[in-house]
């Protein structure tokens, strides 16, 4: 793997395969009692968030602590940041405090690229998300859970599996991240929005497209929906929340109408009415709670790599105390 993970386009099929196992090797300290490793004790990982965020800067420091990482939460809100810092101050503060890997989540694309390049820091890099333009962690999250649900019906692989990633795009690291992971791992990718949230370029895109939902669903193998990010639209991108739901929402009718295999996800957080029903959300074919869990092995994955060695975690001398 490369010494930053910025992008998912960062990652060759060998490299995101490789998380993908060793993910696989990690997940099982979940079940265990004692749900740590040593394999990066005496590491310092630094989560740097601009944005607030619950559920990924829980994941990145469950993650660092289970692999017996000592972790510093860094918020804006309350910080030198607050009070007009620059990223470059910052970064010189971490690089004295000796940070070995810094997480970074920001509300401007582009910033933990410029933050890895800049000479700043000595730190591996990992991008937690960066405005609408990646969130590479979530995508191999998504990937590994729809590795573990298909792989083994269609020979070990994700090849030629039918993934419809429906909703907000224009607005969505996740969907970005996704598109170009998972045609690298051989998937098959369309997005489903109206045509006022596809975003400019979207033909250079390695994904199909479409405005239908009822013409995609019956044909998919998985089916995640993305939440309609309100917060970030400036102008009205469809007449009323109903309208949207009612052409592009998940529910019971559409889940009826899916193949049997096909599995529901969602990268949170979800608007329950909104973009999903609640009875699908809850469903069997819902994998979002799972989502959530393989987030934990997949970041710890990632930073094992990244600081600890590009060798499968089974190779870590797992009896050491932690």
């Amino acid at each position: 793997m490369k010494r930053h993970l910025l992008s998912a386009a960062d990652l060759t099929r060998t490299d995101a395969e490789l998380v993908l196992q060793t993910a696989e090797e990690l997940r099982s300290l979940a079940d265990r009692p004692i749900k740590k490793l040593p394999a990066l004790r005496g590491r310092t990982v630094v989560n740097l968030f601009f944005e607030d965020s619950t559920r990924t800067r829980i994941s990145f420091e469950a993650a660092a602590k289970r692999l017996s990482a000592d972790v510093i939460n860094f918020a804006a809100k309350g910080s030198s940041l607050s009070k007009g810092e620059s990223l470059k101050d910052t970064a010189l503060t971490l690089e004295a405090m000796g940070a070995d890997a810094v997480v970074v989540r920001h509300h401007a694309s582009g910033a933990p690229h410029r933050l890895a390049h800049s000479g700043w820091v000595r730190s591996n890099v990992i991008n937690a998300g960066d405005g609408t333009h990646e969130h590479p962690t979530q995508a191999l999250l998504d990937a590994f859970t729809m590795w573990r649900h298909l792989a083994p019906r269609n020979s070990g692989s994700l090849d030629g599996c039918r993934v419809a990633i429906v909703g907000d795009v224009l607005h969505s690291r996740v969907a970005r991240s996704n598109a170009l992971l998972l045609h690298t791992l051989g998937a098959h990718v369309t997005l489903v929005a109206p045509p006022t949230l596809f975003p400019v370029g979207i033909d250079g895109w390695p994904v199909e497209t479409s405005y239908d939902l009822d013409a995609v669903l019956p044909k998919t193998d998985v089916v995640m929906m993305l939440r309609v990010q309100r917060e970030r639209m400036s102008a009205s991108f469809f007449p009323t929340a109903r309208e949207y739901s009612r052409r592009y929402g998940l529910d019971g009718r559409r889940m009826a109408g899916l193949q049997d295999h096909t599995i529901v996800m969602h990268p949170g957080p979800m608007v329950r009415g909104m973009e999903i029903t609640a009875d699908v959300a809850d469903s069997d074919r819902s994998v979002i709670v799972e989502q959530v869990t393989n987030g934990v092995a997949v970041r710890m994955a990632v930073l094992y790599l990244l600081l600890g060695g590009n060798e499968p975690a089974g190779t870590t001398n797992e009896g050491d105390d932690a």
